[in-house]
């Protein structure tokens, strides 16, 4: 396990040098070295709304841990492969990870000027986008929905918890 605070400073593009599934989480959890953060291994399929989003990830026990929370959106895109551009989940080729689908992820990050906003990370290729990663405010209000990938570890910043 990483110790300390992790600077992001290192690239690692093979999936089996980045990932590490952890047994002692019993195999559900992945460390990531390059930014030094858990992962689950098996993020949610359901969607749901933002409030719930965070609430599902910290209620969370992943390998008999608890402790987890709903990434800030710089943590979760740093798990896109920007090189990835088809409907698959646009992830390292090779890495460990289960269920992770091609669609929108939420973030704990909210916008400070517009109240009610969530920036959302798509793990999607989007044809004609002019962005390599394409992030978007989403309403956290009901009706706008998406799914949660829990966390742990890191330092999120003010807007999570």
């Amino acid at each position: 396990m990483p110790t300390g605070s992790c600077s992001w400073d290192r690239r690692i593009n093979s999936a089996q040098q980045r990932f590490k599934v952890l047994a002692e989480f019993n195999s559900e959890a992945v460390l990531d070295r390059e930014t030094g953060l858990v992962w689950e291994r098996r993020p949610s399929t359901e969607n749901m709304a933002w409030s719930n989003a965070r609430l599902f990830c910290a209620q969370k026990s992943v390998g008999g841990r608890g402790g987890w929370r709903l990434p800030a959106f710089n943590e979760l895109a740093s798990l896109i492969d920007p090189s990835v551009i088809s409907n698959s989940p646009r992830l390292l080729a090779g890495h460990p990870f289960l269920d992770v689908q091609p669609t929108t992820y939420w973030s704990a990050t909210l916008f400070t000027d517009q109240p009610g906003f969530a920036i959302a990370v798509f793990f999607n290729f989007v044809e004609g986008g002019n962005a390599p990663i394409l992030v978007t405010d989403a309403n956290t209000g009901a009706g706008t929905s998406g799914l949660a990938w829990a966390v742990r570890g890191g330092s999120p910043g003010c807007n999570t918890y």
